[in-house]
């Protein structure tokens, strides 16, 4: 089959405005939409940018907005857009590097502002610290983010709260608040416990629809708020 893609394109250092440029390209129906991209790439227009590491929905690198919804090209099969025009464009809210590439660095931070390791107060144990499998069922959804933004892109509240500190930071926050291991539970909650953090959240849940890694955002986002109800008068 023929595919039709109309395609973001923006080089912030040698032009002022973005503009888009369409391609065919030749593909199988059980193609990836990022196989689309490498093609389109290699045969027609080397200029071409965009992330892509692993190709299998593990390394989180080729987030992108497809048709309007925010998710991996290389989880999105050609044979879902037959007969349409396939509209690629970068995640909402981030700066433009380039074509597909999106800065970043902001999003980092906002997850490493959460601290995104075990605290544990005390002497280490000899091996290892031991945990109740009924504990680990709690966190169990949280781990499997690979930090794809696809979350914060897909953010209503993000077009008109930039300093909201977006989904996939609470999510990151929510896996050690709710680890049995550590022990920085009321530290952790006061560092969302603020107007532009959990409380920003309006629950669109389109983070949770936007998810490829079906981690039930909003649910977890929704936790840390009574958690946080717990710790008295704000």
């Amino acid at each position: 089959m023929e595919m039709q893609f109309r395609i973001f394109r923006h080089d912030p250092q040698v032009e002022a405005k973005p503009h888009y440029r369409s391609y065919k390209v030749k593909a199988d129906p059980r193609d990836r939409i990022l196989d689309c991209l490498n093609r389109i790439r290699w045969e027609q227009d080397g200029t071409l940018s965009y992330r892509m590491s692993c190709g299998h929905g593990v390394c989180g690198s080729d987030g992108m907005r497809i048709n309007g919804v925010c998710g991996l090209a290389c989880q999105q099969l050609v044979k879902d857009y037959e007969g349409q025009e396939v509209l690629l464009e970068p995640l909402p809210f981030f700066p433009v590097v380039k074509d597909l590439v999106v800065e970043m660095e902001g999003f980092l931070k906002r997850i490493g502002e959460q601290r995104p390791h075990l605290m544990a107060r005390g002497d280490p144990p000899e091996k290892e610290r031991l945990q109740d499998p009924r504990d680990r069922r709690k966190v169990d959804d949280v781990i499997r983010c690979i930090l794809c933004a696809c979350c914060t892109g897909a953010c209503p509240v993000m077009t008109r709260n930039g300093d909201y500190v977006g989904p996939a930071a609470l999510v990151w926050a929510y896996r050690y608040i709710c680890d049995s291991r550590d022990s920085l539970y009321r530290e952790r909650l006061k560092n969302i416990d603020f107007a532009n953090g959990v409380w920003s959240c309006e629950n669109f849940f389109d983070c949770t629809r936007a998810c490829p890694k079906k981690i039930p955002v909003t649910r977890c986002i929704n936790t840390l708020k009574r958690e946080a109800e717990k710790l008295g008068p704000r």
